[in-house]
């Protein structure tokens, strides 16, 4: 399956349907949230599986059909209720009634849904001090169709507000913000290395993802054809090796973690090999896509058993693979 896919041409995406105008009479299925300038990319995987987008409020694609996996979605809303209001207070009642916690999305009418947020109880959205667990609260989502009509889910996706992980960030120690994508990822997964834990960094340099392995205790050989910075090469438990990503026979490592820009077939073989027995326990895995979405690629990346694909919130033109071997116990190691 994989090998075909990887002979197919990319389909790039069917544009979006021009902004604007009232949201249609529901109901609708389910809705999905891209982020900030991909949602070229949703809209395509959607139709993929055959999925139609009703309709586009702001970032957010309403559909008429039920919930379908969307790699592409910061924030999937699995069930939307449309219901018609009479004021601002009937607003937040009809969500309080429903649930405590509610994220709002924004996308029009600002105003009026800043007004009847007002009046919800208050979510705090603090940043996390990675290493952390992602928030245990239960928390909806909602939005203003019309100054009428109010969309929400109680259930949805991501713990977080619109699918937006946000870090206490570390703006001195790491040489690029590319660690991020791995706070990130770690945290999804509810798992990240312990003191001596063995890890390998595939394309490291210049080491960001090294330094925050490196930064939690963990044993890490840094892989990269050029040399690191030279602050993370010093750092305690980094053993740098000069070479290509792609050569290194897999070997039972606790993490194996791959940032390196490549083409998604040659991503997906790797990722294909690290997984097969023998290989590392848990993976995190940058699948970057330059010029169209390669589609095929990451469907394959997605069929992996044990994996999931996303776009993460730090992500850019990229999926990400977060992958543990089955039968590995759930938590840090």
């Amino acid at each position: 399956m994989a090998a075909q896919a990887r002979r197919r041409p990319p389909r790039p995406p069917t544009p979006l349907p021009a902004a604007g105008g009232e949201a249609p009479p529901g109901p609708f299925g389910a809705a999905y949230l891209a982020a900030e300038a991909y949602a070229p990319q949703l809209e395509g995987e959607l139709r993929r599986q055959g999925i139609a987008v009703a309709h586009w409020h702001g970032r957010l694609a309403l559909t008429r059909e039920a919930p379908v996996p969307a790699a592409w979605s910061l924030d999937t809303w699995a069930a939307p209720v449309e219901a018609g209001i009479a004021s601002i207070g009937a607003a937040a009642d009809m969500l309080r009634a429903v649930q405590r916690n509610w994220a709002l999305y924004a996308a029009a009418h600002h105003r009026r849904a800043t007004l009847i947020a007002a009046r919800l109880p208050p979510v705090k959205a603090a940043p996390l001090a990675f290493p952390a667990p992602p928030p245990g609260a239960h928390l909806g989502a909602w939005t203003l169709l019309a100054p009428d009509r109010l969309l929400w889910s109680a259930a949805k996706s991501s713990p977080f507000v619109n699918g937006e992980v946000r870090f206490v960030e570390d703006r001195e120690g790491p040489p690029s913000r590319a660690y991020l994508k791995l706070w990130e990822a770690m945290t999804r997964m509810g798992a990240w290395p312990g003191p001596g834990a063995r890890c390998i960094d595939l394309g490291a340099a210049p080491g960001g993802w090294t330094w925050a392995l490196a930064r939690l205790g963990a044993e890490i050989v840094a892989v990269d054809r050029a040399p690191l910075d030279p602050r993370i090469a010093a750092m305690p438990g980094v053993t740098g090796r000069i070479g290509s990503a792609f050569v290194i026979a897999p070997e039972p490592r606790d993490w194996m973690v791959c940032d390196v820009a490549a083409y998604p077939d040659r991503l997906l073989r790797l990722a294909e090999t690290w997984t097969a027995p023998g290989g590392a326990r848990r993976i995190v895995a940058t699948m970057k896509f330059q010029g169209e979405t390669d589609f095929d690629a990451a469907a394959a990346l997605a069929a992996i058993p044990g994996g999931t694909v996303r776009h993460l919130f730090h992500n850019k033109h990229e999926l990400t693979l977060m992958w543990t071997r089955p039968g590995v116990c759930p938590g840090a190691e």
